[in-house]
Protein backbone atom coordinates (compact mmCIF):
# COMPACT_ATOMS: atom_id res chain seq x y z
CA UNK A 1 0.00 0.00 0.00
CA UNK A 2 0.79 3.76 -0.64
CA UNK A 3 -0.32 6.47 0.60
CA UNK A 4 0.42 10.21 -0.41
CA UNK A 5 0.95 12.51 2.36
CA UNK A 6 0.36 16.45 1.98
CA UNK A 7 2.63 18.74 3.99
CA UNK A 8 5.45 15.94 4.27
CA UNK A 9 8.30 17.45 5.21
CA UNK A 10 6.20 19.60 8.12
CA UNK A 11 6.31 18.83 11.67
CA UNK A 12 3.34 16.21 11.79
CA UNK A 13 4.26 15.19 8.16
CA UNK A 14 7.73 13.96 9.55
CA UNK A 15 6.51 11.96 12.47
CA UNK A 16 3.93 10.48 9.96
CA UNK A 17 6.22 9.38 7.17
CA UNK A 18 8.20 7.70 9.77
CA UNK A 19 4.98 5.94 11.44
CA UNK A 20 4.05 4.79 8.06
CA UNK A 21 7.29 3.19 7.18
CA UNK A 22 7.22 1.40 10.27
CA UNK A 23 4.54 -0.43 9.38
CA UNK A 24 5.14 -1.05 5.86
CA UNK A 25 3.23 1.81 4.14
CA UNK A 26 5.28 3.08 1.14
CA UNK A 27 5.13 7.10 1.22
CA UNK A 28 4.85 9.43 -1.49
CA UNK A 29 5.20 13.11 -0.11
CA UNK A 30 3.51 16.30 -1.43
CA UNK A 31 5.81 19.55 -1.37
CA UNK A 32 5.78 22.90 -1.86
CA UNK A 33 9.03 22.44 -3.93
CA UNK A 34 11.18 20.06 -5.38
CA UNK A 35 13.60 18.12 -2.99
CA UNK A 36 16.53 16.88 -5.05
CA UNK A 37 17.52 13.28 -4.40
CA UNK A 38 14.72 12.59 -2.28
CA UNK A 39 11.98 9.16 -4.12
CA UNK A 40 8.63 9.90 -4.83
CA UNK A 41 8.75 13.96 -4.08
CA UNK A 42 6.07 15.88 -5.72
CA UNK A 43 6.33 19.59 -6.03
CA UNK A 44 2.48 20.71 -6.23
CA UNK A 45 3.50 24.85 -5.32
CA UNK A 46 1.02 26.69 -3.75
CA UNK A 47 -2.02 25.05 -2.41
CA UNK A 48 -5.02 26.74 -3.60
CA UNK A 49 -8.04 26.72 -5.65
CA UNK A 50 -6.05 25.61 -9.17
CA UNK A 51 -3.52 23.34 -7.20
CA UNK A 52 -2.68 20.70 -9.99
CA UNK A 53 -2.73 17.14 -7.66
CA UNK A 54 -2.92 14.44 -10.73
CA UNK A 55 0.56 13.60 -10.50
CA UNK A 56 1.00 13.29 -7.36
CA UNK A 57 -2.73 11.23 -7.07
CA UNK A 58 -1.95 8.77 -9.67
CA UNK A 59 -2.19 5.40 -8.63
CA UNK A 60 -2.31 5.84 -4.78
CA UNK A 61 -5.61 4.47 -2.65
CA UNK A 62 -4.82 6.80 0.23
CA UNK A 63 -4.29 10.43 0.99
CA UNK A 64 -3.27 12.23 4.07
CA UNK A 65 -3.86 16.17 3.98
CA UNK A 66 -1.76 18.23 6.74
CA UNK A 67 -0.70 20.88 4.93
CA UNK A 68 -2.30 24.28 5.41
CA UNK A 69 -2.08 27.72 6.40
CA UNK A 70 -1.65 27.63 10.21
CA UNK A 71 -1.44 30.35 12.59
CA UNK A 72 0.61 33.78 11.33
CA UNK A 73 2.61 35.33 13.89
CA UNK A 74 2.66 38.40 12.41
CA UNK A 75 -0.13 38.80 9.62
CA UNK A 76 0.31 40.84 6.75
CA UNK A 77 -1.93 40.12 4.67
CA UNK A 78 -5.08 42.17 3.95
CA UNK A 79 -8.01 39.88 4.50
CA UNK A 80 -6.61 36.90 6.93
CA UNK A 81 -9.56 34.46 6.46
CA UNK A 82 -9.56 35.22 2.74
CA UNK A 83 -6.48 33.36 2.80
CA UNK A 84 -6.83 31.23 5.70
CA UNK A 85 -10.09 29.67 3.00
CA UNK A 86 -8.31 29.95 0.14
CA UNK A 87 -5.48 27.44 0.96
CA UNK A 88 -7.87 25.46 3.56
CA UNK A 89 -10.47 25.46 2.05
CA UNK A 90 -10.44 25.50 -1.40
CA UNK A 91 -7.02 24.11 -1.87
CA UNK A 92 -8.74 21.14 0.19
CA UNK A 93 -12.12 21.04 -1.80
CA UNK A 94 -9.82 20.85 -5.43
CA UNK A 95 -7.53 18.01 -3.28
CA UNK A 96 -10.12 16.00 -2.71
CA UNK A 97 -12.27 16.47 -6.16
CA UNK A 98 -8.98 15.59 -7.61
CA UNK A 99 -8.59 12.37 -5.76
CA UNK A 100 -12.20 11.40 -6.34
CA UNK A 101 -11.21 11.33 -9.85
CA UNK A 102 -7.85 9.82 -9.71
CA UNK A 103 -9.51 6.61 -8.19
CA UNK A 104 -8.34 7.24 -4.38
CA UNK A 105 -10.50 5.92 -1.99
CA UNK A 106 -9.76 7.42 1.17
CA UNK A 107 -9.07 11.03 2.50
CA UNK A 108 -8.00 11.53 6.25
CA UNK A 109 -8.08 15.56 7.17
CA UNK A 110 -5.83 16.54 9.92
CA UNK A 111 -8.06 19.18 11.21
CA UNK A 112 -8.08 20.94 14.82
CA UNK A 113 -10.22 21.24 17.71
CA UNK A 114 -10.17 25.17 17.38
CA UNK A 115 -13.57 23.56 15.16
CA UNK A 116 -14.86 23.43 18.34
CA UNK A 117 -13.19 26.58 19.73
CA UNK A 118 -10.51 27.94 22.18
CA UNK A 119 -12.05 27.02 25.08
CA UNK A 120 -14.24 24.96 27.44
CA UNK A 121 -16.10 24.05 30.45
CA UNK A 122 -16.29 20.69 30.14
CA UNK A 123 -14.46 17.77 27.94
CA UNK A 124 -15.54 18.24 24.33
CA UNK A 125 -17.35 15.82 22.39
CA UNK A 126 -18.00 14.99 18.74
CA UNK A 127 -21.42 15.79 19.25
CA UNK A 128 -20.74 19.25 20.48
CA UNK A 129 -21.65 21.61 17.69
CA UNK A 130 -19.00 23.52 16.18
CA UNK A 131 -17.47 26.93 17.67
CA UNK A 132 -14.63 28.23 15.94
CA UNK A 133 -13.28 31.97 17.08
CA UNK A 134 -10.41 32.73 14.71
CA UNK A 135 -9.87 32.82 10.80
CA UNK A 136 -8.13 29.10 11.01
CA UNK A 137 -10.74 27.24 12.96
CA UNK A 138 -13.54 28.96 10.95
CA UNK A 139 -11.27 27.78 7.86
CA UNK A 140 -10.72 24.35 8.97
CA UNK A 141 -14.59 24.02 9.84
CA UNK A 142 -15.36 24.95 6.54
CA UNK A 143 -12.65 22.43 4.85
CA UNK A 144 -14.61 19.61 6.95
CA UNK A 145 -17.39 20.47 5.28
CA UNK A 146 -16.22 20.92 1.74
CA UNK A 147 -14.55 17.60 2.12
CA UNK A 148 -18.39 15.91 3.46
CA UNK A 149 -19.96 17.52 0.37
CA UNK A 150 -17.48 16.17 -1.84
CA UNK A 151 -17.84 12.81 -0.62
CA UNK A 152 -21.72 12.79 -0.65
CA UNK A 153 -20.97 13.51 -4.31
CA UNK A 154 -18.21 10.90 -5.55
CA UNK A 155 -17.73 8.58 -2.87
CA UNK A 156 -14.65 9.31 -1.55
CA UNK A 157 -14.23 7.99 1.90
CA UNK A 158 -13.19 10.93 4.49
CA UNK A 159 -11.79 10.42 8.24
CA UNK A 160 -11.64 13.38 9.71
CA UNK A 161 -8.96 13.78 13.65
CA UNK A 162 -8.97 16.89 15.14
CA UNK A 163 -6.30 17.00 17.60
CA UNK A 164 -5.41 19.75 20.21
CA UNK A 165 -1.73 21.22 20.49
CA UNK A 166 0.34 18.98 18.59
CA UNK A 167 4.02 19.01 20.64
CA UNK A 168 7.11 17.02 19.48
CA UNK A 169 10.06 17.34 18.67
CA UNK A 170 10.41 19.97 16.16
CA UNK A 171 7.44 21.51 17.74
CA UNK A 172 7.65 25.70 16.75
CA UNK A 173 4.67 28.22 17.58
CA UNK A 174 4.17 28.91 21.38
CA UNK A 175 5.47 25.90 22.84
CA UNK A 176 8.74 26.30 21.36
CA UNK A 177 8.56 29.85 22.92
CA UNK A 178 7.65 27.96 26.17
CA UNK A 179 10.53 25.12 26.20
CA UNK A 180 12.49 28.34 25.29
CA UNK A 181 11.69 30.26 28.77
CA UNK A 182 11.49 27.57 30.84
CA UNK A 183 15.00 26.12 29.53
CA UNK A 184 16.17 29.85 30.83
CA UNK A 185 15.05 29.65 33.79
CA UNK A 186 12.71 32.80 33.25
CA UNK A 187 10.04 33.05 36.01
CA UNK A 188 6.53 32.95 34.87
CA UNK A 189 3.42 34.40 36.68
CA UNK A 190 1.58 30.77 36.20
CA UNK A 191 0.97 29.28 39.57
CA UNK A 192 -2.62 30.98 40.16
CA UNK A 193 -3.92 29.19 37.40
CA UNK A 194 -6.47 26.49 37.82
CA UNK A 195 -7.24 24.62 34.52
CA UNK A 196 -7.13 21.58 32.47
CA UNK A 197 -5.87 21.46 28.88
CA UNK A 198 -5.42 18.40 26.48
CA UNK A 199 -2.79 18.12 24.22
CA UNK A 200 -1.59 15.31 21.69
CA UNK A 201 1.97 13.97 21.45
CA UNK A 202 3.08 13.85 17.45
CA UNK A 203 3.60 10.19 18.17
CA UNK A 204 0.35 9.49 19.28
CA UNK A 205 -1.24 11.85 16.44
CA UNK A 206 0.30 9.96 13.80
CA UNK A 207 -0.32 6.42 15.51
CA UNK A 208 -4.12 7.54 14.79
CA UNK A 209 -3.75 9.16 11.52
CA UNK A 210 -2.15 5.26 10.71
CA UNK A 211 -5.52 3.60 12.19
CA UNK A 212 -7.54 6.18 10.35
CA UNK A 213 -5.88 4.80 7.26
CA UNK A 214 -6.21 1.40 7.90
CA UNK A 215 -9.37 0.44 9.91
CA UNK A 216 -12.19 0.18 6.92
CA UNK A 217 -15.29 1.26 9.95
CA UNK A 218 -13.45 4.66 10.08
CA UNK A 219 -15.23 6.00 6.57
CA UNK A 220 -17.17 9.04 7.59
CA UNK A 221 -16.30 9.34 10.91
CA UNK A 222 -14.85 12.20 12.42
CA UNK A 223 -12.82 11.71 16.17
CA UNK A 224 -11.29 13.92 18.82
CA UNK A 225 -7.63 12.42 19.69
CA UNK A 226 -5.40 13.24 22.72
CA UNK A 227 -2.74 11.64 25.17
CA UNK A 228 -5.83 11.39 27.53
CA UNK A 229 -3.30 12.94 30.17
CA UNK A 230 -5.24 16.34 30.82
CA UNK A 231 -3.25 18.98 32.60
CA UNK A 232 -2.92 22.25 34.16
CA UNK A 233 -0.59 25.30 32.87
CA UNK A 234 1.70 25.10 35.51
CA UNK A 235 1.87 21.30 35.45
CA UNK A 236 2.77 21.29 32.14
CA UNK A 237 5.19 23.49 32.75
CA UNK A 238 6.31 21.89 35.54
CA UNK A 239 6.51 18.48 33.51
CA UNK A 240 8.45 20.39 30.77
CA UNK A 241 10.82 21.54 33.35
CA UNK A 242 11.65 18.07 34.42
CA UNK A 243 12.13 16.74 31.19
CA UNK A 244 14.39 19.67 30.41
CA UNK A 245 16.42 19.10 33.61
CA UNK A 246 15.45 22.50 34.96
CA UNK A 247 13.84 23.91 37.82
CA UNK A 248 10.46 25.38 36.73
CA UNK A 249 10.09 29.06 38.39
CA UNK A 250 6.53 29.87 38.94
CA UNK A 251 5.17 32.56 41.03
CA UNK A 252 1.30 33.15 41.64
CA UNK A 253 -0.55 36.47 39.96
CA UNK A 254 -4.01 36.91 40.12
CA UNK A 255 -5.29 35.35 36.93
CA UNK A 256 -7.49 38.51 36.14
CA UNK A 257 -4.68 40.92 36.86
CA UNK A 258 -2.32 38.38 34.23
CA UNK A 259 -4.90 38.87 31.72
CA UNK A 260 -5.04 42.73 32.09
CA UNK A 261 -1.36 42.44 31.89
CA UNK A 262 -1.41 40.52 28.95
CA UNK A 263 -3.91 42.84 27.32
CA UNK A 264 -1.83 45.94 27.67
CA UNK A 265 0.79 44.32 26.03
CA UNK A 266 -0.63 43.14 23.43
CA UNK A 267 -0.71 39.41 24.25
CA UNK A 268 -4.22 38.74 25.59
CA UNK A 269 -5.72 36.04 23.38
CA UNK A 270 -2.12 34.32 24.63
CA UNK A 271 -2.83 34.84 28.16
CA UNK A 272 -6.86 33.50 27.86
CA UNK A 273 -5.42 30.72 26.06
CA UNK A 274 -3.15 29.74 28.81
CA UNK A 275 -6.04 30.06 31.61
CA UNK A 276 -8.51 28.48 30.01
CA UNK A 277 -9.77 24.50 29.77
CA UNK A 278 -10.15 23.34 26.56
CA UNK A 279 -10.24 18.87 27.18
CA UNK A 280 -11.08 16.40 24.81
CA UNK A 281 -13.27 13.95 25.80
CA UNK A 282 -11.65 11.03 23.29
CA UNK A 283 -13.36 7.72 24.54
CA UNK A 284 -14.75 7.54 20.86
CA UNK A 285 -11.66 6.77 18.87
CA UNK A 286 -10.73 3.94 21.54
CA UNK A 287 -13.44 2.79 21.55
CA UNK A 288 -14.33 3.02 17.59
CA UNK A 289 -10.90 1.81 17.27
CA UNK A 290 -9.14 0.13 19.64
CA UNK A 291 -6.65 3.23 19.83
CA UNK A 292 -4.66 3.53 22.63
CA UNK A 293 -1.58 6.10 22.70
CA UNK A 294 1.62 4.50 22.44
CA UNK A 295 3.78 7.49 24.15
CA UNK A 296 2.64 9.04 27.65
CA UNK A 297 2.89 12.54 28.32
CA UNK A 298 5.57 12.70 30.17
CA UNK A 299 7.41 9.86 27.36
CA UNK A 300 6.48 12.55 24.44
CA UNK A 301 7.61 15.59 26.90
CA UNK A 302 10.92 13.82 27.28
CA UNK A 303 11.56 13.14 23.72
CA UNK A 304 10.66 16.58 23.10
CA UNK A 305 13.34 17.34 25.21
CA UNK A 306 15.96 15.27 24.04
CA UNK A 307 15.48 16.95 20.24
CA UNK A 308 15.44 20.63 21.69
CA UNK A 309 18.79 19.94 23.62
CA UNK A 310 20.16 19.13 20.01
CA UNK A 311 18.25 21.81 17.86
CA UNK A 312 19.28 25.31 16.55
CA UNK A 313 17.96 28.13 18.62
CA UNK A 314 14.49 29.06 17.74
Amino acid sequence: MSVLVTGANGFIGSALCVALQAVGIRVRRALREALPGAPDVFPIGEIGPATDWSAALAGVPCVVHLAARTHVLRETAADPLAEYRRVNVEGTRRLAQQAARAGVRRLVFVSSIKVNGDAASRPITEDDPPHPEDAYGISKWEAEQALHRVSAETGLEVVILRPPLVYGPGVKGNFRRLLDVVARGWPLPLASIRNRRSLIYVGNLADAIVAAIATPQAAGKTWLASDGEDVSTPDLVREIGRALGKDAWLFPCPVGLLKAAAALAGKGPEAARLAASLQLDCSRIRRELLWRTPYSLSEGLQETARWYHTAEPG
